[in-house]
């Protein structure tokens, strides 16, 4: 028994002190949440094995995933499960000649999409850096076999940085998706350990892109901390976003998937979390959500409210 134990502890991230350990274990009692209860978890789990999909959720192991399930809500990770980027932060798989594209994703997508009944589809996918176009005409595809099949949906969509291809970027664009989301994910300096083969400058670069096509209504990135990043650095970053047109930006905490990742370098109060939301506010931010369990795509139905107030009054 004291073997197996030890074997578990070696698997478990590393983790930096937690000043609270007597009351709440491993984590702070900030980063604790109940499981959610209720059938609506399965149902969303069996229809999206029903398609074969992938998500996001459980591929990067998202803590929010369950709750996410709970709401029969998804983030959709398309062109596979493998990527072409071995980030220091995200725990999808990584493979230099992932597998071939699936020409019947589209379709599973978009039924999916009708079977949960969802108002605002988000959609992410892997790097495929080893594709002509970085599988822009492939997200283009089932962009549109979503919105053939589900004509009221909204569409988010979280893309790579397409290597700087502008012309990969604009097949998207093109098809005007309610949000286009790049994220940032960390701070500049820590970048190049975080983020493999992407740059600050270049991910600054396709949201001013994006920006300035003025064909997608929303513009939308995110930032992680905990990785050691400080507080002047956050709101440069704020302000970087700001300086590109940015209208939506999450904050979240992260959290090493596995021993081999990143590990955490410090826990962010709520209190910290809650200053930089002001802060990126006073900065002219239209929309900020920050705090410990935020991630880029765990607000979709608060954003779906968001939208719907701006069309109704444009």
């Amino acid at each position: 028994m004291d073997q197996i134990k030890n074997q578990a502890r070696r698997r478990l991230p590393l983790l930096p002190e937690n000043p609270d350990a007597e009351k709440s274990g491993r984590f702070p009692k900030w980063l604790h949440r109940p499981l959610p209860k209720g059938d609506e978890v399965f149902q969303t789990e069996s229809i999206l094995r029903k398609y074969g999909l992938n998500t996001v959720c459980e591929e990067a192991k998202c803590p929010n995933r369950t709750t996410c399930f709970s709401k029969k809500t998804a983030t959709f990770l398309i062109m596979g499960k493998e990527c072409t980027r071995a980030c220091g932060f995200c725990d999808i798989d990584f493979a230099k000649t992932p597998k071939p594209l699936d020409r019947e994703e589209p379709m599973k997508v978009a039924l999916s999409v009708h079977e949960l009944g969802l108002e605002h589809v988000v959609i992410t996918m892997v790097a495929r850096d080893d594709l002509s176009d970085q599988g822009a005409s492939h997200l283009v595809e089932v962009m549109r076999a979503v919105r053939r099949e589900n004509p009221r949906v909204t569409l988010e969509i979280l893309t790579s940085d397409y290597n700087g291809d502008w012309r990969a970027l604009d097949l998207v664009l093109a098809e005007k998706p309610e949000i286009f989301n790049h994220n940032l994910e960390t701070v500049e300096r820590l970048t190049p350990r975080v983020r493999h083969r992407a740059t600050y400058e270049r991910s600054l670069a396709v949201l001013a892109h994006a920006k300035a096509s003025r064909l997608v209504p929303f513009i939308k990135s995110g930032i992680m901390v905990g990785l050691s990043e400080t507080g002047e650095e956050v709101v440069q970053t704020l302000t970087d976003l700001h300086r590109v047109g940015v209208d939506i930006v999450t904050i979240g905490h992260y959290l090493q998937a596995s021993r081999i990742k990143i590990p955490v370098k410090e826990f962010v109060t709520p209190e910290t979390f809650q200053e930089y939301k002001i802060r990126g506010e006073s900065l002219g931010i239209p929309h900020i959500y920050s705090g410990p369990f935020v991630r880029s795509s765990f607000n979709a139905k608060e954003i779906r409210e968001v939208m719907n107030e701006r069309f109704s009054h444009a």
